[in-house]
C-alpha cells in the first residue's frame, strides 16, 4: 500500500507542475481527481494502520437478530442487512447469506452473514451491539413513531490456523426444513442445521453456544458450514478471557448487551444517525443505510486505539 501510495503522490506532483507551466482546464480537473484518490488512499492507510489485533486480518461472520416489537423489529433488522451487504460489497467483499429467517409479516427475525475479503472482522467489529430505529411506522394505519432495535453481533471466521477442540458429547445437531431463500428443495427437505453446543469455557465458566446454517442444499454442506460458525464464536468468547485477563483490551470498551446501544437511526421528525459510542453524528441518513459506514468504523477505531 504504501508504495502505491508514493507513486500516487509523484503522479500529483508531476501534474501539479504541468498545471503551474499550463493552467489547462482539463488538466486541472485531472489534478482535482488525482488529489481526491490520494487523500482516499491515505485514509484508508490510516484506518488499516489502527487494524493491529490478532484476528483483525480474518473474514468476518455478523449476526443480526431482531428485538421485541415483532414486525417493526424484524423489518429494521432487514434494513441492517442490507445496509451490511451494501457496505461490503463497496469494499469488494464476498458476501453470503448463511443463514436467514423471515419474519412472519415483513422483515427477518434473524440472518447471519459472511465477509470474504482482507481485514474484514477487522473493520465489522466497529458494529457489535444494539442499534435503535426511530420512525413513523409503515405498518402503523395511525401513523405513530415506534422505536425498533436489532442487535448486531460480529465475530472473526475461524480457519485451519486456529485449532478449537469441541467434544462431540457437547454437541447438540437439529435438522429442520429451511424457510425464506434458497428455492422450493430447502422448503421441503429438512436441509438446515442447527448445532447447539454446551460446554466450559477455560475460565470454568458454563456456555450454550447456537450456531445455524441454511445456504446450502445440502444438509451436509451446512453442517459443515454450521460447524464453522460454532467454532468461531467459541473462540471468539476465549479471546474475550484473554483479553480480560491482559485488561488491555477491555479499556473503554463496552459489553455487547441487550440495551445498550451502540447507534440511534432517526428518521422522524429529523433526520440523524448518532454513534453514542463516539458522538459521531450524520443528518445523510439515506447515505448509512446504502452502506456508507465508513466515518463510524474510522471513528470507533481511533477511539479505541486512543484508548488503549
Amino acid at each position: 500500500m504504501f508504495d502505491e501510495l508514493y507513486r500516487k503522490l509523484e503522479d500529483v506532483e508531476t501534474l501539479t507542475e504541468l498545471v503551474a507551466e499550463d493552467p489547462d482546464p482539463e488538466l486541472q480537473a485531472e489534478v482535482a481527481v488525482e488529489e481526491k484518490n490520494l487523500l482516499e488512499l491515505l485514509e484508508n492507510a490510516e484506518i488499516r494502520s489502527m487494524l493491529t489485533e490478532p484476528d483483525d486480518h480474518r473474514n468476518a461472520i455478523l449476526n443480526i437478530n431482531s428485538g421485541a416489537g415483532g414486525t417493526e423489529s424484524q423489518d429494521w433488522s432487514e434494513m441492517l442487512m442490507r445496509m451490511y451487504i451494501r457496505w461490503g460489497e463497496s469494499k469488494g467483499y464476498v458476501v453470503n447469506t448463511l443463514e436467514y429467517q423471515e419474519g412472519e409479516v415483513a422483515g427477518i427475525k434473524s440472518c447471519t452473514l459472511r465477509f470474504e475479503g482482507p481485514s474484514a472482522f477487522g473493520y465489522l467489529k466497529a458494529e457489535s451491539g444494539v442499534h435503535r430505529l426511530v420512525r413513523i411506522s409503515p405498518f402503523d394505519s395511525n401513523a405513530r413513531r415506534h422505536t425498533s432495535f436489532a442487535s448486531v453481533f460480529v465475530f472473526p471466521e475461524v480457519d485451519d490456523t486456529i485449532e478449537i477442540s469441541l467434544n462431540a458429547d457437547d454437541i447438540e445437531m437439529q435438522v429442520f426444513r429451511s424457510g425464506g431463500k434458497g428455492g422450493q428443495n430447502v422448503n421441503k427437505v429438512s436441509s438446515g442445521v442447527r448445532l447447539i453446543w454446551t460446554g466450559k469455557l477455560s475460565d470454568g465458566r458454563a456456555e450454550r453456544v447456537v450456531a445455524e446454517c441454511t445456504e446450502e442444499r445440502s444438509q451436509l454442506q451446512n453442517r459443515e458450514k454450521c460447524m464453522m460458525m460454532l467454532k468461531s464464536r467459541i473462540y471468539l468468547l476465549e479471546r474475550e478471557i484473554q483479553d480480560a485477563a491482559r485488561s488491555h483490551l477491555e479499556k473503554g470498551k463496552k459489553k455487547i448487551e441487550w440495551g445498550s446501544q451502540i447507534r440511534s437511526y432517526v428518521f422522524q421528525p429529523y433526520t440523524m444517525v448518532n454513534d453514542h459510542r463516539i458522538e459521531l453524528k450524520s443528518t445523510n441518513i439515506q447515505a448509512v443505510m446504502d452502506g456508507d459506514l465508513d466515518p463510524f468504523i474510522k471513528g470507533y477505531l481511533m477511539a479505541t486505539a486512543l484508548s488503549d
